[in-house]
């Protein structure tokens, strides 16, 4: 059996990663080597992130290329209030509700999320251009995820 080096403080890193995200899990892969780590699902308690590894761990140069395109901080990123599947325009076939370059109003519709059958409307929280979209159409998005940019 091959041997492979951990480098927990990444794991650690990666783990902190997550719980300022919000996400769910991270996997990252260099070549053959790839690492995974998942926090637990919503309806599961507060834990520790569970950790499944793969033959070694990233360098910690990758984890700053991520960490890089990180916009949920930023003050005019507009998260995703649930979990569900993010669609641009109102129906298919439809134009989109705005693109970037767009000026928007506070409480204009940027875009739709479906939960549960039900689709419920994402609004300007304030007036602005939209600089960036940062999801496609049809994509699934996660609690918290930054979806556009207005600023």
């Amino acid at each position: 059996m091959a041997k492979f080096e951990m480098d927990t403080e990444f794991i650690r890193t990666l783990a902190k990663l997550l719980e300022e995200t919000n996400l769910g899990e991270i996997e990252m892969a260099d070549g053959d080597r790839k690492i995974r780590v998942a926090r637990p699902s919503v309806a599961a308690a507060p834990a520790a992130a569970p950790v499944v590894l793969a033959p070694a761990a990233v360098p910690a140069a990758a984890l700053a290329a991520a960490a890089a395109g990180d916009l949920s901080t930023h003050p005019g990123a507009v998260k995703s209030p649930m979990v569900g599947t993010a669609y641009l325009s109102p129906e298919p076939g439809k134009p989109l509700f705005v693109s970037v370059g767009d000026k928007v109003a506070a409480g204009q519709t940027l875009l739709i999320i479906e939960a549960m059958k039900t689709f419920n409307p994402i609004k300007a929280p304030k007036a602005g251009t939209v600089a960036q979209v940062l999801i496609e159409n049809g994509q699934p998005v996660e609690f918290g995820q930054p979806l556009m940019i207005v600023e």
